[in-house]
């Protein structure tokens, strides 16, 4: 493949990855946790680095994990003191965040390990770091840590469908059934550390959250079906990745901060003219529906 289709390939899995997941974070009215994991693993990745001293491998993927489920235990347990869940998530994502940029700041010393990069990535780079894979052969490391993410999530949303759709729409419900409510709600959260993790070396905080989110609104405007719009979510990412990565190459200009840029075009033409919400169709019906006998 070549360079430009490996950037693409892998930005249509963070798209088509977070389009899944936000479905269920917007359901939630969690939208906000996205943004709270997509920084406070910055604090794992640079706990780990401290620890190991060594920029790459499996360490930095479990500490950033460790972060992202620690941020979702923290939010919970304040939540839990009758403390309002945003102001829990907006608590824990400053705090948690804020350590990590100490860190980088007093203690990570020459090691290219920076804010900045933590936060818009540098999707250029991934073609340059592969990995040998069985039958496949050398692919990108990052490529495949997004196509592995890909598959745990849409396995997990298959397998228990039923349940996340009930516990996401009616908890009290799901409880009454007997659906283990809370321990569903920490195997959510671990798939959101996955997913954030996966994506966030490649292509940084920004585009993890403007992925996690804003696709899901889009298809939230389109359709009341859930199935349908985990389909819709996913397609608007990956649509979203390949605009992106095309408004850049003509503008010049940074690839991650384009294709978030294509995902707010996308809401925006879905706020117009979606069928049911858009703007455009609430002028349209009474208009329409005035001149009708």
């Amino acid at each position: 493949m070549t360079y430009s289709a490996w950037i693409i390939l892998t930005a249509c899995l963070v798209g088509a990855t977070c389009g899944l997941i936000g479905v269920f974070l917007i359901l939630r009215k969690m939208a906000m946790m996205a943004d709270a994991i997509s920084h406070t693993v910055l604090l794992g990745i640079v706990i780990a680095f401290l620890m190991t001293r060594e920029l790459s491998g499996p360490h930095m993927l479990i500490g950033a994990i460790i972060a992202g489920l620690l941020t979702a235990f923290f939010v919970q347990w304040l939540h839990t003191l009758d403390i309002e869940q945003h102001a829990s998530m907006g608590i824990v994502f400053t705090t948690l965040f804020a350590i990590g940029v100490i860190l980088i700041a007093t203690s990570v010393g020459n090691a290219h390990l920076d804010v900045k990069h933590a936060l818009m990535g540098e999707i250029t780079f991934i073609p340059w770091e592969t990995a040998a894979v069985p039958l496949l052969g050398n692919i990108p490391v990052a490529t495949t840590m997004l196509g592995l993410a890909f598959v745990i999530v849409l396995f997990f949303i298959l397998v228990f469908y039923k349940e996340w759709k009930i516990t996401s729409f009616d908890p009290a419900l799901a409880a009454s059934l007997g659906i283990p409510v809370l321990i569903l709600h920490y195997v959510f959260m671990s798939l959101v550390s996955v997913t954030t993790v996966a994506a966030f070396d490649a292509v940084g905080a920004i585009m993890v959250v403007a992925m996690l989110i804003t696709p899901a609104a889009s298809a939230y405007l389109w359709t009341d079906k859930l199935s349908v719009m985990l389909v819709m979510s996913s397609s608007f990412g990956v649509l979203s990745a390949i605009l992106g990565y095309y408004i850049a190459t003509v503008i010049d200009t940074s690839i991650s901060g384009s294709m978030a840029l294509a995902t707010g075009v996308i809401f925006i033409i879905s706020f117009l003219f979606s069928p049911k919400h858009g703007l455009v169709s609430k002028w349209v019906k009474p208009a329409t529906t005035d001149v009708m006998p």
